[in-house]
Order: C-alpha cells, then structure tokens, then sequence
C-alpha cells in the first residue's frame, strides 16, 4: 500500500477560516459592508510612506520592524522591546498557539468569539474549549468554570467579533486574578480605538505588569491598513521571546513597516474615524431597532442584527435580498448566530442604503 503524507489528525477538524464577501455575486457591488473596514480608508500619510516604499521592493524588510515597533511605543508609552509585529494580528494569535500549545492542551474561547481561536488551537494540536456566553456577551464565570489542569490560554475579543459587545476592566481584572498563573490571557483587542466607555480597559497596563497576559492589536480596522496585514502584540518578555523565536524572519513587508508607523503618527485622521463612528453606530442601531429588528447593543464599529422569526424574514432571505441590491453584509452561521447578519458601519451613503433596504425587506410582512 503507498503512504502518503498526512497532517496532524486535528487539522481535519478545522472549518477553514470563510472571510466576509468581498462582491455582491453577479450583481454590482455598492457598499461592502462585511469585513469592518473603516469607511474613512487609510491615512494619506500611509499611503504616501507605502509609494515611497515602492522604490526599495528588492531589498528585504527590516527583519525586527524597528521604526514601527518604536512608533507604536510611543503612542502606547509602552516598551519597544516588548512588542511583536506581525501580519495581522491573526498571525501573532497562531504564533501564540504554536508557542505556548503541547498536543492535548487546552485553550478557551467564549462561545460567539472570533472563528481564528479555534482554528489557532487546532492546528497547534491543541483542544479547543468553548465557554458559554450571557447575552452575547462574555461570561468570567464561565470561563473560570471552564479552566482545567490542562488549560494553557484563554483567548478573548474584548470587544468581541461578532457581537460588539465588551467586558469592563473590573470584570477582565477579576478573571485575571482568578486563573492559575501558568495560563496565558490573550486579550484582543483589535477594535479597541473605537471605545469610548469609561470603564472599558485594552489590557495594555494588564499585559506590562503581569507575567501572564499579552494583548494584541491591529492596523486592520480604524487605521485602514487591512490590505497589508499588520498586526502586533505586547506582554511580558518570556512570552515575547518565545513569539521571536518562532515568528518568520521578515513577517512584516518593508511597506507595511512604513506605513503603519506613518498612520500612528496621522492623528487627525484617527480622530475623525473615531468621530464618524460615534456618529453613526447610534443612527444605524436607532433606526434599524425602529424597524422591529434587534441589534445587539455595540461599542465597536459594528452591529448585529438580529432577524424575525417569520417565514420568508429571515437572515438568509434578508441577506439575499441584500444582495440583489449590492449591498454586502455577513452571514453569522460559523459563530453560531444563524439569524443574524453582521453589518459594518460605512460612510452615509453606505448606512443610508442599508437602512432603506431593511425597510424594503420588511415591508413584505405587511404585503403577505
């Protein structure tokens, strides 16, 4: 019989990673509003460091991302040396499995968490352990109640993806102290700059001054940087080590260096992300709750909406109807949310439309 090469058993128990869509089938695409991309774009100020950029593509990239390594302590007054780039957090989320993972451990993630969790585990030889959710919403009970001898890590989107919705730094302190010191909490924090509670904490204090927290961070979402997958994280310096160790040697491009250094320093661009969203997540949520959908209450630069129990109402029906009108929002099926679709926060025109198209859809319960 011939033997073929194989993959470690767990990875067949992978779901492959499905990204929001990108285009609205055979018909036009108007607005895409799937993936949470900022509506704003990227900072001129990157786009003019990425052409720059262009004209040194044969050399290779600083292997240690220094320039963006230091403009992101500076902004976060954090040491330089303590931080890890990467191509998007993603990548720094798989580095943490693979470093911290011995086939048979355990890693938890709450019930409605971001899908790469699972994945990151799986493909480490690891076990994912799923902690149940209250109201969409992450549970520190749960979680704690979910922790064995062979928990090793506890991933959680703070905000979470998909929900929007968000444990309070009293809450993330409490889980904290409470779990056993050999176990990594992996705080991500990718929409963080969108936040504007006053109990909401990023974990960055958390991740400098203790020895078993790291918290990650993009350019994917407000700065507009999506396209070139930068990503990074700080903690405490063995975990550090031990991502340096493993990551690839050039894991971040020479552009994607320049960049992301040059949007940090934009900081009027920053703010009027942060203004628009500010602006418009209540608009959206107000109208589309005036609408008779429910969306679930978000700190971040997304909603999701919640769909009517009715034949022909649904969020697959919706999401096809959508469609047909060029609007792209995404499916929720994979996190376990299967009558809801997720919708971005875009420019006007983008949230008008969206709006308009609800109201349309719905309008078929009068008409049946």
């Amino acid at each position: 019989m011939k033997i073929q090469p194989h993959p470690r058993p767990s990875i067949f128990d992978i779901d492959p990673y499905v990204p929001g869509r990108s285009r609205a089938g055979d018909m036009p695409t108007r607005h895409k509003l799937s993936s949470n991309e900022t509506p704003l774009g990227p900072s001129p100020a990157a786009v003019g460091a990425h052409t720059k950029a262009a004209a040194s593509l044969d050399r290779y990239p600083d292997g240690s991302a220094t320039l963006l390594r230091e403009a992101i302590a500076a902004k976060n007054d954090l040491d330089p040396d303590r931080i890890v780039c990467g191509a998007g957090s993603d990548e720094i989320l798989n580095l943490i499995a693979h470093a911290f993972l011995e086939p048979g451990d355990e890693a938890i993630h709450t019930e409605h968490g971001f899908l790469v969790y699972r994945i990151a585990t799986l493909a480490a030889g690891g076990l994912p352990v799923v902690a149940p959710e209250t109201n969409l919403t992450a549970n520190v009970d749960m979680m704690l109640a979910a922790v064995g001898p062979r928990t090793r890590l506890v991933y959680l989107a703070n905000p979470n993806n998909p929900t929007g919705t968000y444990l309070p730094a009293n809450e993330i302190a409490r889980l904290h102290a409470r779990l056993p010191t050999n176990v990594l909490l992996v705080l991500d924090a990718a929409y963080a700059e969108y936040v504007r509670g006053g109990d909401y904490d990023s974990g960055l204090k958390l991740a400098t001054n203790a020895d078993n927290v790291v918290t990650t961070r993009t350019f994917s979402k407000i700065f507009g940087l999506a396209g070139l997958r930068i990503g990074w994280c700080t903690g405490p310096p063995p975990v550090i080590d031990a991502l340096n160790r493993i990551r690839g040697p050039f894991n971040v491009s020479g552009p994607a260096i320049v960049a992301g250094a040059a949007a940090l320093g934009d900081l009027a661009h920053l703010e009027r992300a942060v203004d628009h969203n500010q602006r418009w997540l209540p608009r959206v949520s107000a109208a589309i709750d005036e609408l008779g959908l429910t969306v679930t209450p978000s700190v971040a630069n997304f909603v999701l909406i919640h769909f009517l129990d009715e034949a022909g109402l649904g969020a697959i029906e919706a999401d096809a109807f959508l469609l047909q009108r060029g609007i792209v929002l995404r499916r929720m099926e994979a996190y376990g949310v299967p009558n809801a679709l997720r919708m971005t926060i875009g420019g006007e025109d983008a949230n008008q439309d969206a709006i308009l198209a609800f109201a349309e859809f719905l309008k078929r319960r009068v008409t049946k």
